[in-house]
């Protein structure tokens, strides 16, 4: 039996978002329904919302989720209804030249939901990242589900379902900080926040936080960063290299995603060192090195794809973590709200007002 929820869609490129009725059919093999708890406003979900992903519209937004497996399809082992679970959009497949290889978290075949969600008129919805979790429930592939434990609060545990796992992730996982290690972070948004975090976590011996907005680089401090720079009255590039000796940071995440910030990454590395690009260009954005200094300067120039993860392994270990006192992803929850405060969140992002809002049902 098909159920009927309030969820929030994107009707159009660049038009406001707004609450409608989804129609969520029973799971089909391989498929979970699941109660959603709690969602994160990502950048994302705006970028959808503005038609910078694809034009598929309309869209069921919202992906950074935690809630409970209502019920499952035939065939499915990995959760059963009751579980707690954060969602991903990165269901690997097993099968592929990836995963054959042990390389999951590069799973070049994952895959979502066969069955659509729909209005009720019918309309086939696109959901975001596979997902659609700005909605009381959502239909997904049972292996977007991830089950951890259920003491973990959901609006701190859906940020590892995108954002925040994928700044930990491009710390821990793809630039492999390491104890002593010195790091620079480049944009200290919820992304660039959560790499400071894991930088800390990983035991780096000196983290600097680089961001345009004072109000992010203090937040960046209680989340670990040892220093500051602003990049607005500053030379970044400079002044990385400055605090460490000269010689510049054993790793540096661009967290924005700009030509200019991977420059600066760049450059603030220390010979042999490690750049990790975690922030998202556009389509139109376009990089010029000289290949010499690619060259001459050695290391590691890589990008991270949603921090690398395996949610598998990742998402329990983290939320184990957080459950220990050891990981405050609490501290990236700036507010919570409802479905109808969507439109203003996105604002509120904008603006650069929150790390994340989190919409709690």
């Amino acid at each position: 039996m098909t159920q009927h929820v309030r969820g929030v869609i994107a009707p159009g490129k660049g038009e406001q978002v707004r609450i409608e009725t989804i129609v969520v059919p029973d799971p089909g093999p391989g498929e979970a329904v699941v109660q959603v708890r709690a969602c994160g406003v990502c950048h994302t979900d705006l970028h959808y919302r503005e038609g910078g992903i694809n034009d598929e519209f309309p869209f069921l937004l919202g992906h950074e989720a935690a809630g409970v497996v209502e019920s499952v399809g035939e065939g499915v082992t990995e959760v059963a209804p009751g579980d707690f679970v954060i969602l991903n959009w990165r269901a690997v497949c097993g099968q592929c030249r990836a995963c054959l290889r042990g390389r999951p978290w590069y799973c070049f075949n994952t895959h979502n939901a066969t069955q659509k969600m729909t209005l009720t008129d019918g309309t086939e919805l696109s959901p975001a990242l596979g997902i659609g979790a700005f909605a009381e429930k959502t239909l997904v592939a049972a292996g977007q589900c991830t089950k951890v434990d259920p003491a973990a609060s959901p609006a701190a545990a859906g940020l590892l379902g995108c954002g925040v796992m994928a700044g930990l992730g491009a710390a821990i996982n793809t630039g492999a900080v390491g104890r002593g290690d010195s790091v620079a972070v480049i944009g200290c948004g919820g992304v660039g926040g959560a790499a400071i975090a894991g930088s800390r976590l990983a035991g780096a011996s000196k983290i600097i936080a680089v961001d345009v907005d004072d109000r992010k680089l203090e937040m960046a401090r209680t989340l670990g960063a040892t220093h500051t720079v602003n990049g607005k009255t500053a030379d970044t590039v400079k002044a990385i290299q400055e605090l460490t000796g000269g010689h510049g940071a054993d790793v540096v995440i661009d967290a924005v995603g700009r030509p200019e910030t991977y420059r600066q990454a760049f450059y603030a590395r220390d010979l042999a060192g490690t750049v990790v690009l975690v922030g998202v260009p556009t389509p139109e954005m376009k990089l010029e090195l000289p290949l010499l200094d690619v060259f001459g300067r050695g290391g590691a120039l890589k990008s991270s794809w949603y921090g690398d993860c395996l949610p598998s392994r990742d998402f329990p270990m983290l939320i184990d973590l957080y459950l220990q006192g050891r990981l405050d992803l609490d501290a990236f929850v700036s507010e919570t709200i409802g479905l109808d405060d969507v439109e203003e969140a996105f604002a509120k992002m904008h603006r650069g007002e929150v790390l994340r809002s989190v919409v709690t049902l």
